[in-house]
């Protein structure tokens, strides 16, 4: 009996894969937060945990953890990892926050607001699970579940969400909505013979990190020993059935483009096309391959990659961040850079490829240089002569380093000090102009004119004690007339003024305004209480000088 070479097979030669061996997992979903905004849908993951076991995985779930419970489910998942573990997956759902070093899973007990310390003692760090993923390279899957959180108030270091996640070296990362992290690992990651790859993609997602061409994390496993021997023989195979055997064996030995192109031409559904198309696609992978390889042997440094980020920036591709990582961004713009260029496009760089990308970049930022110059000129033309602080300023915000700027700055700072001075002279006559009044009206009109000015303070005490001088005019004003004096009496008060040296006017029994100013006189002379009003302390006092004569 002839031995098919099954497609799987093909695919075992150049990505890991399990078949129906040792695995480990585990679950943690946590959605009904105590005072953390809910997460729905959070515990849909779980649904994985069935096919997972039955693909011979040890699963760990955890439900709605606090802070201990994630701790010992941690703690068991990590003891049934060793060497000998084919496969891991971990599948995390619930609200995560992130510092600028740390991603966080956080405990359904946690309190708002959020405490960081707390939450780096009491959350689940990615990192505890991020290092035993790395041991097992090509072997792992992360699974991350979560959607849009809102803001988090009073957390310092802590942003809400999940952070920048540094994949190590063979882990492959997929983050997600809980509905689509949940269909994607019940019905796609344990399922024998599936391409991880492809179901990512048709999930509508994105693979980080380890992301080969094609990874089956389960493989079909094959039939027990005892079942085997009950198998009665098969058949022999017909004769189109031997041609098409023959034709697989020369392929495979062959091992080329062309021959597996025939075979799939003359057995388009036979029973070896899928391997066929497999390893078809692997060869025609194979100069991206090479091209990977060429890449890793420049051992490029960050800061050499910062370089190149920085390079293809100037060429106006996008490579999502100068970080000095070469992640789905950077490759992409590499990718259009090169077929741009009409070169082989496989996202990865030559160092001849560096070179061109660095000369090219320097000619466009020489070029972007001397546009910007020649702008920069022309605005300054612009402007004129004799500009204007707007005018000035405009320049300023556009050419903060301009070729005139410090000229620009200068200007500016004559034109806002000569501006200040002008102001401070109209504050100093509108006070004055207020002081001539020396009205309540006029102190107010002053302090709208100048709500900050440099006598704002004055005119405010001034309306205050004005305000209450007239309270006290009042009160005089009602003494005053409580006296009931007569015209002939008020004359004769008057009388006494201007026998004492003061100017009442007209001695005719009217108080006037002189009146009034000569009676404040007598008042202040005699240290009598000041107020321009005939009271029974003023009059007292005349009398007494007309009787006895004198001060």
């Amino acid at each position: 009996m002839i031995r098919h070479v099954t497609a799987a097979a093909l695919v075992a030669a150049t990505v890991p894969v399990m078949a129906l061996a040792d695995g480990d997992a585990l679950i943690l979903a946590n959605g009904e937060y105590q005072s953390v905004e809910r997460l729905r849908g959070a515990n849909r993951v779980l649904a994985a945990a069935d096919p997972l076991s039955a693909q011979d995985f040890d699963v760990v779930t955890q439900v709605e953890g606090d802070s201990a419970d994630m701790e010992e489910a941690l703690g068991r998942f990590l003891a049934g990892l060793d060497a000998d573990t084919d496969r891991v997956a971990v599948i995390l759902s619930g609200r995560f926050v992130h510092s600028a070093a740390e991603t966080y899973l956080l405990p359904v007990d946690a309190p708002l607001p959020l405490d960081p310390a707390a939450v780096m003692t009491g959350a689940l760090p990615l990192s505890a699970v991020l290092g035993p993923l790395a041991d097992h390279p090509g072997q792992a899957v992360l699974l991350l579940a979560e959607d849009e959180m809102e803001p988090l108030e009073d957390a310092a270091f802590l942003r809400a969400g999940l952070g920048r996640i540094d994949t190590p070296q063979g882990v492959s990362l997929v983050r997600g909505a809980p509905r689509e992290i949940a269909e994607l690992a019940r019905r796609d990651l344990a399922t024998p013979s599936r391409d991880f790859v492809a179901a990512v993609d048709d999930a509508g997602l994105e693979l980080e990190g380890y992301a080969p061409p094609r990874l089956v994390f389960v493989e079909a496993g094959t039939a027990p020993a005892d079942e085997a021997a009950d198998t009665p023989p098969e058949p022999e195979a017909p004769e189109e059935d031997r041609g098409e055997a023959r034709l697989w064996a020369s392929v495979e030995s062959r091992d080329d483009v062309a021959g597996y192109e025939t075979y799939l031409s003359a057995y388009p559904d036979g029973p070896n096309a899928a391997a066929a198309r497999d390893r078809l696609a692997e060869l025609r992978d194979a100069p991206r391959r090479a091209a990977e390889a060429r890449e890793a042997a420049l051992d490029l440094d960050r800061d050499a990659r910062r370089a190149v980020q920085q390079d293809l920036t100037a060429l106006g591709r996008d490579t999502r961040g100068v970080d000095g990582i070469f992640g789905p961004g950077t490759r992409s713009a590499i990718r259009a850079w090169q077929e741009a260029e009409g070169r082989e496009v496989t996202g990865y760089l030559t160092a001849a490829q560096i070179d061109r990308i660095g000369a090219a970049a320097d000619r466009a930022r020489a070029q972007a240089e001397a546009e910007a110059e020649r702008a920069d000129r022309a605005l300054w033309q612009e402007i004129g002569p004799e500009p204007n602080a707007p005018a000035l300023r405009r320049y300023l915000e556009r050419f903060p380093d301009g070729i005139y700027a410090a000229q620009a700055q200068r200007r500016l700072d004559r034109l806002v000090e000569a501006a200040r001075q002008r102001a401070a002279v109209r504050d100093r006559d509108a006070f004055e102009a207020a002081e001539q009044r020396d009205t309540v009206a006029s102190y107010r009109d002053y302090l709208a004119e100048f709500p900050e000015g440099a006598y704002a303070n004055r005119a405010e005490s001034r309306i205050a004690a004005l305000q209450g001088a007239n309270d006290g005019r009042a009160a005089a004003r009602a003494e005053e007339s409580a006296l009931g004096l007569p015209q002939a009496a008020r004359a004769l008060a008057e009388q006494r003024l201007a026998a004492a040296g003061v100017d009442p006017g007209r001695t005719d029994g009217v108080f006037d305004e002189r009146t009034r100013r000569a009676l404040r006189q007598y008042q202040q002379n005699r240290d009598l209480p000041v107020s321009g009003f005939l009271d029974n302390a003023t009059a007292a006092r005349l009398l007494a000088e007309t009787i006895f004569g004198g001060r």
